[in-house]
């Protein structure tokens, strides 16, 4: 670290001098498994070149459409392109998809029919999914409509339950639902082989059931995706892995056409479908973001493996484990106490280039069971591939970390963080 680092660390963010030498000491013990990331970096990276050169892209599908946006050749060369990134038949990108719940939403609502089942491979789904299906009561959930939800969760170990996926499936079984993701939990995150073990398992005892994969998190951590492996459909949310930080807002769903269809008819109208839809002039933003999207996704996983190995040599339980495999930005720490969690996340927000002067609390979010606090000074609101953390006030009081446009932001919200908990005394380091 160069002096005049040093000097603005210490002097102007009151980073003290202990933290900064640990700082050093971790990222010394790290650098091994940088390189990795960087191997899967420049391959995704040739990938998502090598779909839009393939879809012969260009700046004519940057103009603006208007009214119902029949013949948007910009909408239309968006989705080419991710069906080629993604390895399927077509695919459904939009700004009118408001998050990666809406779009986990729009597949569920698009795809199941009155006495349908859904099937969870991997436990209970992310707490906004909850009502979408019914675990919580809500207004429109699947259950009002007579679908209904059973799940499989994991073994103590942390793996899938094969055995009890395939014992589970019956006739009644339209659709098996893998998150790839932990949520607010404390199990792995699934690689790609944890993913195509369980469609294997899922297709050798009916071939006919959907498996539909919620990729949020997880898109460009390894060089295939889950439809790389027989998922026939997925779906994530832009402004995390995929929009590279420059996407505004949507979702996108991907899969085999005939799905998409149906799907599209939920989104749009029955009808209607892939036709209608304004992108409002995000064409350029969406296709920008995907482009840097490998990168930007390997410097957010170099961040959380730093936050990861840092926090394990002040004695914190973090999941992954800094030199454990890993299949999404996610980095989960066990902080043990609402106190310490607030702390870390007003550390994180302080470390933002937006917002940096406020100070996050928890309150009663939509679509929770419980508080949440969220951390986020993003220059998208709620970016979460931008430097974030959140977290759900309830026992055992763990605390999500996620993103960082560049690993330097990353490392330094991190050592904002531990310096909010020692300021506010939730943290001893001697």
């Amino acid at each position: 670290m160069i002096k005049e680092t040093k000097d603005m660390l210490l002097n102007f963010y009151g980073i003290s001098e202990h933290i900064l030498h640990l700082s050093e000491c971790v990222q010394r013990e790290i650098e091994g498994k940088f390189e990795e990331i960087d191997y899967i970096k420049e391959y995704n990276q040739y990938k998502v070149l090598k779909a839009m050169q393939k879809s012969k892209l260009s700046d004519i599908h940057f103009n603006w459409t208007t009214g119902y946006g029949y013949n948007d050749i910009g909408r239309e060369k968006i989705e080419e392109i991710y069906s080629y990134v993604f390895n399927t038949e077509d695919a459904l990108v939009r700004p009118i998809i408001v998050s990666g719940t809406h779009a986990l939403s729009l597949c569920l609502t698009g795809l199941l029919r009155p006495g349908d089942e859904i099937l969870s491979a991997t436990g209970k789904p992310y707490d906004t999914l909850e009502e979408v299906i019914g675990i919580r009561e809500s207004k429109g959930s699947l259950k009002e409509f007579g679908i209904t939800y059973k799940q499989v969760d994991f073994l103590e170990n942390g793996d899938p339950d094969y055995i009890n996926i395939k014992q589970c499936i019956t006739d009644k079984t339209k659709l098996v639902l893998i998150q790839r993701s932990k949520g607010y939990s404390w199990r792995k995150s699934l690689t790609i082989e944890d993913i195509e073990k369980i469609i294997k398992i899922v297709k050798s005892t009916r071939e006919d059931i959907i498996v539909m994969v919620d990729n949020c998190y997880g898109e460009f951590l390894e060089t295939k995706e889950p439809t790389d492996v027989g998922a026939d459909v997925m779906a994530g949310s832009l402004i995390k892995n995929p929009g590279g930080g420059l996407a505004l807002t949507g979702g996108y769903i991907v899969g085999k056409r005939h799905l998409i269809d149906l799907i599209s008819y939920r989104l749009t109208s029955a009808g209607v479908g892939k036709e209608c839809g304004l992108t409002f002039g995000t064409t350029r933003t969406v296709l920008q973001g995907l482009f840097l999207a490998p990168n930007t996704v390997s410097e957010a996983v170099k961040g959380a493996i730093f936050c990861s190995r840092i926090f394990e040599k002040l004695g914190y339980d973090v999941l992954p484990s800094y030199d454990d495999p890993r299949s999404d930005i996610i980095q989960c720490i066990n902080l043990g106490s609402p106190e310490s969690v607030i702390s870390f996340c007003k550390g994180i927000q302080a470390a933002a280039p937006v917002d940096s002067f406020v100070s996050p609390e928890p309150w009663d979010m939509p679509g929770y069971d419980c508080d949440v606090i969220m951390a986020a000074g993003a220059f998208v609101q709620g970016s979460s591939i931008e430097l974030s953390a959140d977290a759900p006030i309830k026992p055992p009081y763990n605390v999500y970390f996620q993103g960082g446009l560049t690993f330097t932001h990353s490392k330094f919200g991190v050592l904002k963080a531990i310096s909010q908990m020692i300021y506010d005394k939730n943290i001893n380091i001697t």
